[in-house]
Parts: C-alpha cells; sequence; structure tokens
C-alpha cells in the first residue's frame, strides 16, 4: 500500500488570468483521486484543506500521515470527511467499525488514532472521497447517511437547474470545526449547477464530479466573475475554487456532485451572488 501526496500553492486572482489550459489544470484540477490499494492526497494551501481518495482492495488502507500536515499522526490536529462513492465498505477508528454505503459520509474528529479503510467486496472496491481541514476541537465520529442530509430542491427544467442539494452537515446533523460538505444531484435533463454563480471569500471549495459517462464531461467554469476560464472535468476528478472565484459548471450528460468547503464560517449563507449579467 501506497500513500501519495501532492501539493498545491495558492494562486491570486491576477496570476490565474494569465495561464493557459495546461497551467490551469496543472494548479487548479486533480485528475486522479482513486487508485487500487493506496491513498491519494492534494494538500492546498487554500485554507489548508487536504483532498484525498483511499481505494481500498483486498487489504483495509491505514490513513497515514503525510509531510505537509507537520504532525505524527495525521488527525493530530485535523478533522476529516469520508464519502463513499464506490461500493459498500467499512470505516474503522479507534476498533470501532462504521458501515460506509454508497453515497454515505463518515466525520471523523480531531485526535483519532487510528482510522482505516476497507472495502466489503474487494470486486466492487469502496471509494472513499477524502477530505480534511485543520481543527480546533475535538467532535466524535458520526456516520451520515443520505437521507440524514437536509434536502434543498432549487432551479426548474425552463433553466435546465432543476437539482436537489443534500446539506450533510447542518446544524441537526453533526458538528464540525470548519468542514462543510454536501452532494448535488439533478433532475432528469437538468445540467447547469451553481448558476446563477457566487463568490464566498471566507471559504474555498472543492468540487467532485462523478457518475459521468466514459464520454461525458463537465464544462466547469472558474475565476472572478468578469474573467472567467473553464476547466474540462471527467468522471471521479475534483476541481480546487479559491475564495476570489466562482464554481460553476454544466455537463455533457448527467453528473452529480460534492462539494465540500473550509475556511472562517460554516454559514451556508456567507456568500456574494453574481448577477447573471455580471459573468464575462
Amino acid at each position: 500500500m501506497t500513500t501519495d501526496f501532492d501539493i498545491r500553492f495558492a494562486i491570486d486572482p491576477v496570476t490565474a488570468g494569465t495561464m493557459n489550459t495546461d497551467e490551469l489544470r496543472e494548479h487548479f484540477l486533480i485528475e486522479e483521486l482513486f487508485t487500487l490499494g493506496g491513498i491519494n492526497w492534494t494538500y492546498t494551501h487554500y485554507d489548508r484543506m487536504a483532498v484525498g481518495g483511499a481505494m481500498p482492495g483486498g487489504k483495509a488502507l491505514p490513513l497515514e500521515t503525510i509531510k505537509p500536515t507537520g504532525t505524527a499522526g495525521f488527525l493530530d490536529r485535523r478533522e476529516l470527511i469520508a464519502v463513499n462513492i464506490g461500493g459498500a465498505g467499512t470505516i474503522a477508528v479507534d476498533g470501532t467499525d462504521h458501515q460506509v454505503g454508497p453515497r454515505d459520509m463518515l466525520y471523523i474528529g480531531m485526535g483519532a488514532a487510528e482510522v482505516s479503510f476497507a472495502s466489503a467486496d474487494a470486486g466492487a472496491p469502496a471509494k472513499f472521497y477524502l477530505l480534511s481541514a485543520p481543527a480546533h476541537a475535538s467532535h466524535p465520529a458520526k456516520l451520515i447517511r443520505q437521507s440524514d442530509a437536509k434536502r434543498l430542491d432549487l432551479g426548474s427544467q425552463e433553466t435546465a437547474n432543476e437539482r436537489s442539494i443534500f446539506q450533510f452537515v447542518n446544524a441537526d446533523s453533526v458538528k464540525t470545526c470548519q468542514l462543510v460538505v454536501g452532494l448535488t444531484s439533478f433532475a432528469p435533463g437538468s445540467v447547469w449547477n451553481t448558476m446563477p454563480a457566487h463568490v464566498h471569500d471566507r471559504r474555498m471549495e472543492a468540487y467532485l464530479y462523478f457518475d459521468l459517462k466514459p464520454d461525458a464531461f463537465v464544462v466547469h467554469l472558474m475565476g472572478e466573475p468578469t474573467e472567467t476560464r473553464h476547466l474540462i472535468v471527467r468522471n471521479e476528478q475534483a476541481v480546487l475554487s479559491p475564495p476570489w472565484s466562482i464554481h460553476s459548471g454544466a455537463g455533457t450528460g448527467a453528473y452529480t456532485f460534492i462539494w465540500a468547503m473550509a475556511g472562517d464560517n460554516v454559514d451556508y449563507t456567507d456568500v456574494e451572488k453574481i448577477e447573471m449579467d455580471e459573468l464575462r
């Protein structure tokens, strides 16, 4: 088993505006999240969020520390949420097993010493999408199923953005230090996410796109509202969104995405809405 990591430094909007396609992808796109039998991390300098993927095969994968955290244990000063987008799996936290089915999330608080990821069936492995941010307090581990999440139905067929937002972290579900995570699914024929767009200067965000067919992709919009850029994002790839950037997109077919934030607060309404006529 291997644990690999990459580091992404923070990019300002002026610099981002000068980048070509390859440079944008190098700094903002995570192309390889899941490797069978391994854990891959991307450690970012946006609110020190770490974005990763664990895909256990026949053996459990222990959560190991990585050099950028600077700690003996990965969760010594961090919290973590693991979202399963694969087959059924188990996450063991300090001797307690948590059965994490498809689209379930497990919150693991600061100070957990022994964490491991396992698949129920090596032939249909679990895929744990991992999100971690610095923490200031320890909160208990908690399993959150999609049926337990707060659901908001937004958009319309006329604007091709009829969607259901599932807020897994909310006041009635689990207490975190700064991680906020949710999932958005679309009604048939709807393809636009997060449009009208917004920005939030106090929080970064990461998007994971999945459930795309092999020949499908999402055109993800990023950048300042008056200086937008785009990325072509394929199945099970993630995008890093700096606090100054919009984060929106449209797919060539059906897809689902997981959004995650870290920063100064966990207030969903703390955003600056961008009017449609402001975008360029």
